[in-house]
């Protein structure tokens, strides 16, 4: 055989080989480019309450934007007890991205993501994404949301000292309420930078909390906020979700002083005479980045702008994770909207430390695990979901 025929045999066999690969590589990217993610959503609620409404406007978010290319399917008004049901519901409809949205769905969910590796499972509140096991399929994820209640509790510290200055109260009497769902860091942490937010207008101010032990009860929230009120509580806010507390403010007497700031919804509208403000989690930038992921088949950590640790994220201000809501001009304190300005920005370059002073606490559930804040706390450091477990000695009390 002459060598031109075993050349032009080598080359054709070359190209041959070549062909097939780059045959099979077509074959398997794109076997069908018209094919939808389904896109599964538990909600706690319904969008009558605040806090899933939110997660609600994420989704109508991504269906807007990925119209084409995924489709959602929600499941609402799912107890913390019920969530396994809701689970198996979505994993038989094919979804390959579930998100998750209240606290106690976290140990459950983590369980499904082990069960079915292909799906990719987002926990938002929950601290065990990167508790062994750790699962490449399993997130967490969360606003910084001290940050608003701390600004928040500014807001209601300015209103107080206003009230102060008219000689309407004096600073004995300033004296902050809190509704309550559960006991848990997310609440206290919540509370607790609230009033932290409040003391560093009003060094005097004290706060009572009222646990409800439900996050969505309207009747046991407003009634819980009826007896802060009567107890000499001029300032009510709350981390449960519905609207019975601020209904409670706007419907006491005009006699008696009392004014009112929200989580996760502006309530102008059911309390124009009392709301001051509020603050709530933007869960878009999340679940808009983590979406693009799985379509565009990449990690998840590696496409959502945050604090990034494991496969937990989290991120405040900075990243536009955390809002504040409306500020109400009729009953806020004059200047309030620039010092919400201000510290906002000081949020997004890192220049505020929250949690520090001089203040003892104690874990309620553990009295010998104790902190002592002269030394600061940095919520957020390790964990999107909060940290921060203890009750301040003699400032806060819990009934």
């Amino acid at each position: 055989m002459d060598m031109k025929r075993v050349y032009r045999i080598t080359i054709i066999s070359a190209l041959a080989v070549i062909l097939t690969a780059f045959g099979i590589q077509y074959l398997f990217r794109d076997k069908n480019p018209d094919k939808i993610v389904k896109v599964g959503f538990v909600y706690v609620g319904d969008t009558s309450t605040a806090y899933t409404n939110n997660f609600v406007k994420a989704q109508e978010s991504i269906e807007s934007k990925y119209s084409e290319q995924i489709e959602t399917i929600a499941k609402f008004n799912v107890s913390e007890s019920a969530v396994e049901e809701a689970l198996r519901e979505l994993v038989e409809e094919d979804c390959e991205l579930i998100f998750t949205t209240s606290f106690g769905y976290g140990e459950r969910t983590k369980e499904f993501a082990k069960d079915y590796p292909e799906i990719q499972f987002c926990q938002a509140t929950c601290s065990n994404a990167n508790e062994t096991p750790v699962l490449k399929n399993y997130h967490t994820f969360m606003g910084n949301i001290y940050q608003g209640r701390y600004i928040s509790g500014v807001v209601a510290g300015l209103k107080l000292k206003e009230l102060i200055a008219n000689g309407e109260l004096t600073p004995e009497q300033a004296k902050a309420g809190y509704v309550g769902a559960y006991p848990y860091a997310e609440v206290i942490s919540g509370y607790t930078a609230f009033f932290l937010g409040i003391r560093s207008v009003v060094p005097e101010a004290t706060m009572t909390v009222r646990y409800t032990n439900t996050w969505g009860n309207h009747l046991l929230e407003k009634e819980c906020a009826k007896e802060l009120i009567e107890e000499g509580c001029v300032i009510i806010s709350q981390h449960s979700d519905t609207s019975g507390p601020a209904a409670a403010c706007e419907e006491t007497d005009r006699s008696q002083v009392v004014y009112y700031v929200s989580y996760n919804e502006s309530m102008g509208d059911i309390a124009p005479t009392t709301y001051l403000t509020g603050c709530k989690i933007n869960w878009e930038g999340y679940i808009t980045q983590a979406v693009g992921a799985v379509l565009s088949g990449k990690e998840i950590e590696k496409c959502v702008k945050g604090h990034v640790n494991g496969n937990d994220v989290g991120a405040g201000f900075e990243n536009d994770w955390v809002r504040m809501l409306e500020i109400n001009e009729f009953t806020v304190a004059r200047g309030t909207q620039e010092q919400v300005d201000r510290l906002i920005r000081e949020f997004q370059q890192d220049k505020i430390q929250v949690f520090q002073g001089e203040y003892t606490g104690a874990d309620p559930l553990n009295p010998s695990d104790t902190i002592d804040l002269r030394d600061g706390y940095r919520e957020n450091d390790k964990s999107s979901a909060p940290t921060f477990h203890y009750v301040l000695d003699d400032v806060i009390t819990i009934e």
